[in-house]
């Protein structure tokens, strides 16, 4: 699992401050100091696509539509099929919101 090399410190650090974040402007405001405006679009990008790829879009489809390139669909649909399944919990969590 390709996690474990992640894990640490800083790492948790990291993660305990997103899990203190009440609410989206909360989180627009941590991540705007964060992370540059394009890391912040690439991550949501990513997840877009995940959802897309649910969804049984074409990668045709997804790169027009997210402009995402076919290497970031393929690398999102491998952690689809082969990863974690955290993009299956976290789209799960939100589908109704």
């Amino acid at each position: 699992m390709q996690i474990e090399k992640l894990r640490g410190r800083e790492l948790d650090q990291l993660f305990e401050a997103i899990l203190s974040l009440n609410n989206i402007e909360e989180c627009y405001r941590f991540f705007d100091d964060l992370c540059t405006v394009n890391e912040i679009q690439s991550l949501a990008q990513r997840l877009e696509v995940a959802r897309m790829l649910q969804d049984g879009k074409t990668y045709h489809k997804i790169e027009t539509e997210t402009g995402a390139s076919t290497a970031t669909i393929s690398r999102v649909k491998r952690c689809l099929n082969y990863g974690n399944d955290a993009y299956t919990m976290a789209l799960d969590r939100i589908k109704d919101k």
